[in-house]
């Protein structure tokens, strides 16, 4: 349901999800409409009024994107789903990622050389 133009409302999840999800998904499942909408950009609206947060009215959720907008049609090419592939992983990420590993690696040898000398000590005691 559209209200003020740039955001529209799912006032009754649970009717949303039996009766119109099914027409144009392939399941009636809520939350995996919200991850839908969620990789195509729409962000869930939170009400902040007078520096509390304000519950909505029950189960009235209220979605909106940017190029979301009623009459500028126009505007849907924009809507795409992000895409994450490897090569937008940057070379610095790459480098962290390699120092990470090589630190964890170099801290589980000190640890491993540091449980053969208690347990050698330990049969020396015994």
């Amino acid at each position: 349901f559209w209200q003020s133009g740039n955001s529209f409302h799912v006032f009754d999840q649970g009717q949303f999800a039996k009766e119109v999800l099914p027409k144009y998904f392939k399941h009636n499942n809520m939350a995996s409409f919200v991850r839908q909408l969620n990789m195509y950009g729409f962000r869930k609206v939170v009400h902040i009024e007078q520096g509390g947060l304000v519950k909505p009215e029950k189960d009235d959720t209220e979605f909106q994107h940017p190029y979301f907008i009623r009459g500028q049609e126009q505007l849907l090419e924009n809507i795409k789903r992000k895409v994450t592939s490897v090569s937008s992983i940057k070379n610095e990420d790459i480098k962290v990622r390699q120092d990470n590993v090589t630190k964890l690696l170099t801290d589980v040898q000190l640890m491993k050389g540091k449980q053969e000398s208690m347990d050698s000590k330990l049969v020396a005691m015994k």
